[in-house]
C-alpha cells in the first residue's frame, strides 16, 4: 500500500490529538497545547532527534541530561535484546543476575574512594529516596536515633517522590504536596554572580569568603549536630543554572561534615557519567562523599535505571546477619537496565568518552561565554558539558526579571524561537531566567557552533524586542 503525504499528514495529527487527549506529560502546562500540536519525536541519531515530520534538532539538553554517548546505538540496543531473550526480570530480592554483579563490579572499581557497595533503583528520585532511608536506619543502627534531619540547598532539585521533595528546595513545586517530611533543611547555594557576601568572586576566587559552606555549619549548629543524618548537595547544582563550586569549596563541606560526623551524599544524577569530564563529578572537584546518588548517564537514557554508591563505613552495620536494609523496588537492578549500563559503559572505555568531555569543554565554554557581548545575556557559568546562560534585563545592577516579563522571555518568545531553529535546551525560570545546555558527550564543533549561532540570533532578537517593550534604545550588533 502507497502511504501518500495527506495519509503521513493526517497520521501526525492523529498521534498530536491522541498525545492531547490521552498523554499526560510531565512538568507540562497541559492547557498550553490546547489548539496546538504537540511536538511528537519519532527517531534519534547521534546528537540529533527528528520530529514525525522529519524536522532535525540538536538535542542539546541530552534528553535530560541523560544521552550521554548519543542516540541511535545499535550496540546498546542488541545488549537489551540479548538479555531479554536471556532472562527479561528476575528481582534481586536475595537473588542475584550476572548482568548486576558486573555492573556493580565495574562502577565500584569506577568510583572515588571506599565506594564499593550498589543499591540499584528504577530512577534518581528513587536513588535519592534510597540515600534518605538508608542514612536514617544507619545512625539508628549506630544508637543515634535522633540523627534523622537531612540538610539540602536552596533551589536544589533532588526528585519528585515525597523523601526527594521534601529536600527539594524549589519552592515552586513542593507547596502543591505540602506538608512534606519534617526535618529538611536548607542552606545557601554558591551562587556567585549574586553572592552579597563576596560579589567580587565570579571573576576571583581568592575573594571568595566561602560564607555559602560556612552556612552548613552554621545550620548545623543552629538544630544540633545530633539531629542531622546527612547533607545532600549535587557537584554542580542544577536548578538555577550551573553552580559551580568556588575554589576550596567542597573541602570546606567535607571538613565540616567530618566535624559534626555527618553523612555526605553526593546527589550526581545529572553530574556523573562524563557531564564533567570524570565518570563521578565529586572525582572533578576532589572529594570524597559517604554515598552517591546516579541515574541517567548510567545507561545513556537506553533503560530506566539508578541507585546509590555506599561506602564500607555505611554497609558495615548492615552486614550483620539479622540486620536489613528495609528497601526495595521491583525493578531496581532490572536485568536488561543493567545489561544496557554495561553496554553504555563498554562505549565510555573503548571511546573514552570522559577524555573527549575534557578535551573539547574548553571550545564549548568558550563559544558560549562569547554570548557576553548581547545585553540580556548577564552570566555564563559551569564545566564541563553543562552551561548555563543568565539572562538579566540589565547588566550593570544585575536586576532581575518581573514574573511577567520573565513569562514572556522565556516561554513567549525565547523557548519557541529555539525551537523553531532547530535547538531543544532548557529555558528555565525555577530561579532567575536561564537557558542550560547540556549536549551528549560525543558532540564537538560542529554542534557547539550550530549552538552558539542559534543563541546568538535568538537571544539578539530578544534583547531588540525586549528593550522595544521596555521603551528602550539598544544597540545590538
Amino acid at each position: 500500500m502507497n502511504i501518500t503525504s495527506d495519509d503521513a499528514a493526517r497520521h501526525h495529527s492523529s498521534l498530536s490529538d491522541d498525545a492531547q487527549r490521552h498523554l499526560w506529560m510531565h512538568f507540562t502546562r497541559l492547557g498550553a497545547f490546547t489548539g496546538n500540536t504537540v511536538p511528537v519525536i519519532a527517531r534519534g541519531e547521534g546528537c540529533y532527534v527528528y520530529d514525525q515530520q522529519g524536522k532535525r534538532y540538536l538535542d542539546g539538553l541530552s534528553g535530560l541530561f541523560t544521552v550521554q554517548v548519543g542516540h541511535g546505538r545499535k550496540e546498546i540496543a542488541e545488549a537489551a535484546r540479548h538479555q531479554s531473550e536471556t532472562l527479561a526480570y528476575f528481582p534481586v530480592w536475595s537473588f542475584a543476575h550476572e548482568p548486576a554483579i558486573t555492573l556493580a563490579k565495574r562502577l565500584a572499581d569506577h568510583a572515588p574512594g571506599d565506594l564499593n557497595r550498589v543499591f540499584f533503583t528504577p530512577s534518581g528520585g528513587d536513588a535519592v529516596e534510597t540515600a534518605i532511608k538508608l542514612a536514617r536506619q544507619y545512625w539508628k543502627l549506630r544508637g543515634q536515633h535522633g540523627r534523622t534531619k537531612v540538610i539540602s540547598r536552596y533551589l536544589a532539585y533532588h526528585g519528585t517522590t515525597m523523601g526527594a521533595l521534601s529536600l527539594t528546595g524549589v519552592p515552586s513545586i513542593k507547596t502543591p504536596f505540602e506538608p512534606l517530611m519534617p526535618g529538611a533543611i536548607k542552606v545557601q547555594t554558591p551562587y556567585r554572580y549574586r553572592c552579597n557576601d563576596c560579589r567580587d568572586a565570579l571573576t576571583d576566587d581568592s575573594t571568595c569568603s566561602l560564607r555559602c559552606a560556612d552556612d552548613l555549619a552554621l545550620r548545623i549548629e543552629m538544630e544540633g549536630p545530633d539531629s542531622i543524618a546527612a547533607v545532600f548537595m549535587e557537584p554542580v547544582q542544577n536548578t538555577g543554572g550551573a553552580f559551580t563550586p568556588p575554589d576550596g569549596y567542597w573541602a570546606r563541606v567535607r571538613e565540616i561534615c567530618d566535624e559534626y560526623d555527618i553523612l555526605l551524599v553526593s546527589d550526581e544524577v545529572i553530574s556523573a557519567f562524563g557531564r564533567f569530564g570524570h565518570m563521578f563529578g565529586s572525582q572533578r572537584y576532589q572529594y570524597q562523599p559517604d554515598m552517591i546518588t546516579f541515574a541517567k548517564g548510567v545507561t545513556s537514557g537506553y533503560a530506566p535505571l539508578g541507585g546509590v554508591m555506599i561506602s564500607d563505613r555505611i554497609a558495615e552495620p548492615f552486614l550483620n546477619d539479622t540486620t536489613t536494609f528495609l528497601q526495595g523496588q521491583t525493578f531496581g537492578a532490572h536485568p536488561v537496565s543493567c545489561a544496557v549500563a554495561n553496554a553504555n559503559l563498554d562505549i565510555f572505555e573503548r571511546e573514552d568518552i570522559c577524555g573527549h568531555v575534557l578535551a573539547n569543554e574548553g571550545r564549548f565554554k568558550q563559544l558560549i561565554e562569547g554570548l557576553l557581548d548581547i545585553p540580556l545575556v548577564g552570566d555564563v557559568r559551569g564545566d564541563g558539558y553543562f552551561l548555563a546562560i543568565e539572562l538579566v534585563p540589565d547588566k550593570a545592577t544585575r536586576g532581575v526579571f518581573t514574573a511577567e516579563q520573565a513569562e514572556w522571555l522565556l516561554r513567549g518568545y525565547l523557548s519557541p524561537r529555539l525551537y523553531d531553529a532547530g535547538l531543544i535546551c532548557r529555558a528555565d525560570d525555577r530561579g532567575e531566567p536561564v537557558i542550560t545546555l547540556s549536549p551528549p558527550l560525543i558532540a564537538g564543533e560542529e554542534e557547539f557552533a550550530f549552538i552558539e549561532s542559534t543563541l546568538r540570533r535568538a537571544l539578539t532578537d530578544a534583547s531588540r524586542e525586549f528593550a522595544g517593550r521596555q521603551g528602550q534604545a539598544v544597540t545590538v550588533r
